[in-house]
């Protein structure tokens, strides 16, 4: 009984799971086509694609954290029947990301020239680089835009317009690429910073496609989410930030976690961070699939706690991480077997696969902690705990993790240093640290309702 009930409950999962990891695998084939196609130009305009990303993403994935809350409280709505209110807290949440994705062009009108003067970079990189969010912070509205009513879709359980949609983003970003990169139809060249346009073009398209889905969508129609218009309600927003933020912050020490290490491995040498920056590349990848999973925990448990079915979420969350780990055991087993062949995809300089590969060893370990520590997250959410998974990951993340990854990796206070395998260390001692105390903190909640 306890195994037919598990592959039910994994079934339920993946089919609301899977829409979302294509999506997410797209973005990332995205940015993939973004680096390509601008390192067809010149180095330079490849480079200034993959720095004015690394300053871009940090802040679009934050604010996309303040979003997320939506899935939430949507999900408890539709589970407690409560489809009156699901079409105000998503106004609300849109109120959010129009000031937001607004402040980022003010932002860059006021702040970045300032900021361009300081920056010490060659001036042809330094130009595509500005050029580059000048261009894309223009897409910065309709990106959050865009989200809100993703985070609307999903959290009535409707995760398929999260693929359709970003199948569409796909479709519009490589043509736009090849016009604004290479200056085609009568359009300037614009080298690496053509990327940025064809991005903010695809938010765009990515924001209307999902706008006229939800508005024509049968599936959606119980919210009746176009009946009415909601101006700002100051209580509603401070619910929707109470939540989101934390999500936010916990994303962005995340990222940042990972940023911070790059630059203190840079002094080891090129090799290094290469390889580094390919096991780092390649889990990212694999963690999609624990990210995606975790996103369906969070509607399905808001959805059965909206509707006071407290033991039903604590059977999904149990159901959710046992089906992580059994992912992992593939995913791990897969990154083992092929670690040298995986690295290989990456570079061919020797040196630089055999450390991948080494370090490949460590990112196996990385991914059964990095599951439980996401999908416990994603539980946490759906009961609306996001306070606690700011705190958690926080001290996890950069009070162990980064501890012990410094004490591994540059000091002997323990062992003679190991360089970038000391961090790697740290991060699965840091995600370990997290995946308990999250775990704890789930069994702590489900506890008060039980």
């Amino acid at each position: 009984m306890r195994l037919s009930n598990f592959i039910f409950q994994s079934k339920s999962l993946l089919k609301l799971a899977y829409p979302i990891l294509i999506a997410q695998l797209i973005q990332n084939l995205m940015g993939f086509a973004d680096t390509v196609m601008a390192g067809r130009v010149s180095a330079t305009d490849m480079a200034a694609v993959a720095v004015a990303s690394s300053v871009w993403l940090p802040a679009i994935l934050t604010i996309s954290g303040i979003m997320m809350a939506l899935a939430a409280i949507v999900s408890q709505y539709a589970g407690s029947n409560a489809f009156d209110k699901v079409a105000s807290a998503t106004y609300q949440t849109a109120w959010i990301g129009l000031f937001l994705g607004g402040s980022l062009i003010l932002l860059n009108a006021t702040v970045a020239p300032a900021i361009y003067q300081q920056v010490t970079l060659e001036p042809a990189l330094k130009g595509l680089m500005f050029d580059y969010l000048d261009y894309i912070v223009w897409g910065g509205p309709a990106f959050c835009l865009y989200f809100v009513l993703r985070n609307y879709s999903e959290g009535l359980s409707h995760t398929r317009p999260t693929m359709i949609i970003s199948i569409i983003g796909l479709l519009v970003n490589i043509p736009a690429n090849y016009v604004f990169i290479y200056g085609k139809f009568g359009m300037p060249a614009l080298g690496g910073a053509g990327c940025g346009l064809a991005t903010a073009l695809v938010y765009w398209a990515m924001f209307l496609s999902m706008l006229v889905y939800t508005y024509f969508s049968k599936h959606l129609k119980q919210a009746h989410l176009f009946e009415r218009f909601y101006w700002p309600n100051w209580s509603e927003i401070k619910t929707v930030l109470a939540l989101g933020i934390p999500i936010a912050l916990s994303l962005l020490f995340e990222v940042s976690l990972f940023a911070v290490v790059a630059i203190i491995l840079a002094p080891f040498g090129a090799e290094v961070v290469a390889s580094h920056q390919i096991a780092i590349n390649f889990s990212g990848l694999v963690f999609m699939i624990p990210l995606s999973l975790a996103m369906a925990v969070t509607i399905k448990v808001g959805f059965a706690v909206g509707n006071k079915k407290h033991q039903e979420a604590k059977a999904i969350c149990w159901h959710s991480a046992m089906l992580g780990l059994v992912i992992a055991v593939v995913t791990a087993s897969a990154t083992l077997l092929f670690k040298t062949e995986i690295a290989s995809i990456y570079t061919t300089e020797l040196p630089v696969i055999e450390l991948a590969a080494s370090l490949m060893f460590l990112a196996a370990l990385f991914q059964f902690s990095d599951a439980i520590q996401v999908i416990s997250a994603g539980a946490l959410r759906g009961y609306k705990d996001t306070t606690s998974i700011l705190l958690i990951t926080f001290f996890s993340y950069w009070i162990v993790g980064l501890s012990i990854g410094l004490m591994l990796g540059l000091t002997d206070w323990i062992i003679e240093p190991i360089g970038p395998s000391g961090f790697w260390i740290g991060f699965i001692s840091g995600l370990t640290t997290a995946a308990v105390l999250l775990a704890i903190r789930l069994k702590v909640v489900q506890a008060r309702l039980a």
